[in-house]
Formats: C-alpha cells, sequence, structure tokens
C-alpha cells in the first residue's frame, strides 16, 4: 500500500485525505496549526490518521508522495526537506483530476477570478448544468470527487495552486489578467509569478479551449513563448484585431464559437473591471453550449461576490463598501477607477512587496481622505502622506471605522480596499471585510 502525507488539514488537505483513503492509500495528516474541529471530525469519520501544532519528520518523510495546501511555502523547513530527498509534492487539485473524467473550467489571475468564476458558475447552474464550485472557492475538489462527483467543475485556481500541478488539464482554461502579486512568495521576481499563473495552459489539447484578456502587456508577451495548443478566445474591452468578445456602441459582443450580444447596460456587474470579468464569463458558457437565452439573464441576474465592491450601507449620507478581496495594487486601482464619488480610502495590512505608484494619480483625484489600517503603516506614510491628502493612522478595524465616520462628509464613498493581505490584524480577508460591515452597520 502506499503512502501519502498530506501537509496542512484545511479545505483542501482534509479533502485530499478523503479522496486518498478512498483510493485505497496509506495516509497520514500533519498541520503545524490546530485543525478545525469541521475537519477533525472529518478525518476521524474516515478513519484517517492526523497531528495538529507539529510535523513528525519520520510520520512525513517515509510517503511515497505528499500533497501540500496552497498555503505553505516551499520554504517550509518540511517542505525543503522533502524536495531534499525527492519526495514528489503536488497540490490537491493535482490529486483529484487523477481520478476524474469531468469537464474542468478553471480561472486563474491576479484580480477578477473569484467574480468570474462564481458568474460562470451562477450561469451553468442557470442552465441545469451539474456542476460543482471548487479550488479556492467552494468545496474542496478532492471530496467531491471522493463523495459528490459533478459532470462539471467550476475550479478558481491561485497561482500557489498552479505551482503543485503537473499532469492536469483544463479543458476550459480562463486567464484574466497578470499584474503583481504575492511576490514574496517568488522570491520577489515578478517572472517567477508569471510562470506560475501560466500554467493554467498546461496540458491543453486542440480539443481545448483558452480565454484570456487580449489587453493585458504581460499576457500578451508571454504567449510568444509557448506551442499553444488550444483554441484561443481572447477577448479586450474594445473591438481589437484577434479578440472574440468586446463591448461595441453599447453592445457586449461574443463572436464564437457562436455569436451573442446583448446591451451593456443590461449586465448586474458595473466598472471597467467587471466588464472583463462577464466576456470571460460569457465566452466560457458559449463554448460549454449553454443556451444564450440562459446566458443572458445570468448576466444579468448575478448578484455579485461578498466582499468584491460589496455595498454595505449608507450612513448619514455616506455609502460603505467592502472590497476586503482587494489585496494588491491591480484590484485597488479597478476599484477607485470606479468611484463616482469623493472616497475616503481604507488601506493597508501585510505588503507583499507592493509598488504603490500605479494608485497614486487616482488617489490624487479621487480621495478626500487615506485611513492606515496596519501593524505597520510606515511604507504607506512614505508613499501617501506626501500627497497632502487628510491621513488617520489606525491598527484595528474598530479605531478605522470611527476615523472614517469622523472623515466622511455626505455624498461622500468610505471604501476598504486595502492593497494588502490581511495577516496582520485579522484571521483572513473575510474576517476583515466581516468585521468592517458589523461596524459599518452599527454606527
Amino acid at each position: 500500500m502506499s503512502k501519502i502525507a498530506i501537509l496542512g488539514a484545511g479545505e483542501s488537505g482534509a479533502g485530499a485525505a478523503v479522496l486518498a483513503k478512498k483510493q485505497g492509500f496509506d495516509v497520514f495528516v500533519s498541520d503545524m496549526s490546530a485543525i478545525n474541529a469541521k475537519y477533525k471530525k472529518l478525518l476521524d469519520d474516515h478513519d484517517i490518521a492526523w497531528e495538529e501544532g507539529q510535523h513528525t519528520a519520520s510520520r512525513i518523510l517515509d510517503a511515497d508522495e505528499v500533497v501540500k495546501s496552497p498555503g505553505i511555502p516551499d520554504t517550509a523547513p518540511m517542505v525543503k526537506q522533502l524536495k531534499e530527498q525527492g519526495t514528489p509534492i503536488i497540490s490537491e487539485i493535482e490529486f483529484a483530476g487523477r481520478y476524474t473524467d469531468s469537464k474542468m473550467i478553471c480561472i486563474t489571475g491576479s484580480n477578477g477570478k473569484t467574480t468570474t468564476t462564481s458568474l460562470i458558475y451562477h450561469i451553468f447552474k442557470a442552465a441545469g448544468y451539474d456542476a460543482g464550485l471548487a479550488g479556492n472557492i467552494g468545496h474542496s475538489l478532492a471530496l467531491q470527487v471522493a463523495e459528490d462527483p459533478h459532470e462539471y467543475y467550476i475550479i478558481e485556481l491561485s497561482s500557489f495552486q498552479l505551482d503543485n500541478m503537473y499532469d492536469f488539464r483544463a479543458n476550459i482554461a480562463v486567464l484574466l489578467n497578470i499584474t503583481p502579486d504575492h511576490l514574496d512568495r517568488y522570491d520577489f521576481k515578478m517572472q517567477n509569478y508569471v510562470d506560475a499563473k501560466m500554467r493554467i495552459i498546461r496540458n491543453q489539447t486542440p480539443h481545448d479551449a483558452f480565454i484570456y484578456w487580449n489587453d493585458d502587456p504581460v499576457i500578451k508577451a508571454e504567449l510568444q513563448k509557448y506551442d499553444i495548443q488550444a483554441i484561443q478566445y481572447p477577448f479586450s474591452e474594445l473591438k481589437e484585431k484577434g479578440s472574440i468578445g468586446y463591448i461595441e456602441e453599447g453592445q457586449y459582443k461574443i463572436e464564437q464559437p457562436e455569436p451573442f450580444n446583448m446591451e451593456q447596460e443590461s449586465l448586474s456587474l458595473s466598472g471597467r473591471h467587471n466588464i472583463y470579468n462577464s466576456l470571460a464569463a460569457g465566452i466560457a458558457s458559449n463554448i460549454a453550449g449553454i443556451k444564450k437565452e440562459v446566458i443572458r439573464k445570468s448576466l444579468s441576474d448575478f448578484p455579485g461576490v461578498e466582499h468584491r465592491l460589496e455595498k454595505v450601507c449608507t450612513v448619514r449620507g455616506v455609502q460603505y463598501i467592502n472590497d476586503s478581496k482587494a489585496t494588491n495594487v491591480d484590484a485597488c486601482w479597478y476599484a477607485l477607477e470606479s468611484m463616482k464619488t469623493k472616497t475616503i480610502l481604507i488601506i493597508g495590512g501585510k505588503d507583499k512587496g507592493n509598488d504603490y505608484g500605479p494608485i497614486i494619480p487616482l488617489v490624487k483625484e479621487k480621495c478626500a481622505g487615506l485611513v492606515y489600517l496596519g501593524a505597520d503603516n510606515s511604507k504607506l506614510h512614505d508613499n501617501f502622506d506626501q500627497l497632502g491628502i487628510p491621513v488617520r493612522d489606525t491598527h484595528s478595524m474598530k479605531d478605522c471605522v470611527a476615523a472614517c465616520y469622523e472623515m466622511a462628509e455626505p455624498g461622500m464613498t468610505v471604501l476598504l480596499s486595502p492593497c494588502c493581505a490581511s495577516f496582520d490584524l485579522f484571521k483572513n480577508m473575510e474576517d476583515r471585510g466581516e468585521q468592517f460591515k458589523e461596524l459599518a452597520r452599527n454606527l
């Protein structure tokens, strides 16, 4: 019996453990942190051995293969030891893909992937397709393959997940954009991060589809390096040479594989970045053979994604918007670009090697105030204090929202779009967003 060790017992690790057990492997799960009670129960219910708060080397280094949770960096001591002795390390997605012939619709990009993934899933479900939501959102792909299989899987893939995928194949691959993000995990080398994102097209055949943003300069440069086998479906905001999806004279248009159009005004998602997300989702659904009327209705009634430009409430004439998912500079740029009123911007957190230069012109144009929210705000002071815009320095969400309440005048918007990861003050970006929403609603 082959042995599989699983590092990390969150959603992906626990799911991989259940699938491995079902496939007859000797399974051991190890997590350096405390394991959530629901995952302990899942492992216990399947009689899977686990440990928390430590990695017992003797029980991991003898594994034939290791499934690593995406949050664990390659610099972790146990990962280093495994690599040194040549033990194969794969992702949960790679492992799950071995045990299913389902169609895989995979979405990646620095920004917009959660919205686009959720929108594609919304369209597939509305069409009556048997679809599962997996990857960065939804339930573990491995757990669904083991216990709740579907004909289609709509999968949001981070660069961390793509790093440890080798034989996995996307039937429909969507690459939205590539801008600097997570550079702290990639030796602060942009090319390393770009290479991870480009793995979305790995193993694709002439029977597959590759959807990508034709205006992205990084993607355009990278495409010259690859012998792409899949049918290409580029999209852009405006009709350009080669683009098969675009906006023209107020019309949302797709040329292939089946001609499709609708009024741009009918799209439920607003903002330039959401045009790209809606085009990518529409093309993917079109390729999958979903009827035009279903795509049209679904693009019109999609409710949006929590923590992504989520309208929270209006207090004393001030609108509060939660964009906690904006964990990089480019995401914040799109959020600011969509603002129609003077804005109090909440920015800060765990910096991932950010270059704030691209948003400075928009900050000057759109912002009436800046509220820094982080354990260490020194880099924010260095970049933004010189603009002459009122700033406040805060280190908790309570103080942050109180500062926004004092600074904002009727008709303004308070926007939480932090540019940074949340781990300095919060459990995760969801925790950051939830705290913001609760405090704003209690004003």
